[in-house]
């Protein structure tokens, strides 16, 4: 019930504005428009022997131009397995560039013994309200594509 009754009031809201306020219409990206659930996934790096993907998580702070954020981070790599990471981070927009810097809590899945993992930061590129694009800068460097996550309605 809480669902229809949140989908009812978000519809008479974007009617009330009207087709011009979308981000995704006026081609602008509104400055809230980054908080949400993401999923992310690079392209390959390492010689092509690696990729990450995962999901990240962005909510308000109180100053302007800063989130919150939880990301956890899934790594394969051909030459020493998987990792899955959960990580705490902060993001900070300015325009449309976002900048994301993580700190480890918790590994869930260690690749091989030995090897040290690097906190994963991002500078990204505000496209629209659905995709941010840019680069993976931590231990490695590579492209890296956010999509917002889409969310059920039940």
């Amino acid at each position: 019930m809480l669902s229809r009754l949140r989908l009812a009031c978000l519809t008479i809201a974007l009617l009330a504005a009207g087709p011009a306020a979308t981000a995704q219409d006026s081609g602008k990206s509104d400055p809230g428009d980054v908080l949400g659930n993401w999923t992310f996934q690079t392209k390959p790096y390492r010689e092509g022997q690696c990729i990450m993907s995962g999901t990240m998580r962005l909510t308000p702070h109180p100053d302007a131009g800063l989130y919150n954020c939880e990301l956890t981070a899934v790594e394969v790599c051909s030459m020493w397995g998987r990792s899955v990471v959960v990580q705490s981070c902060k993001a900070r927009r300015f325009n449309d560039q976002v900048s994301i810097r993580s700190e480890i809590e918790q590994f869930v899945e260690s690749k091989a013994e030995g090897l040290v993992y690097v906190p994963d930061n991002f500078a990204l590129t505000v496209q629209d309200a659905r995709r941010m694009y840019g680069s993976l800068v931590s231990a490695a460097t590579a492209p890296v594509e956010f999509i917002r996550a889409e969310e059920g309605i039940s």
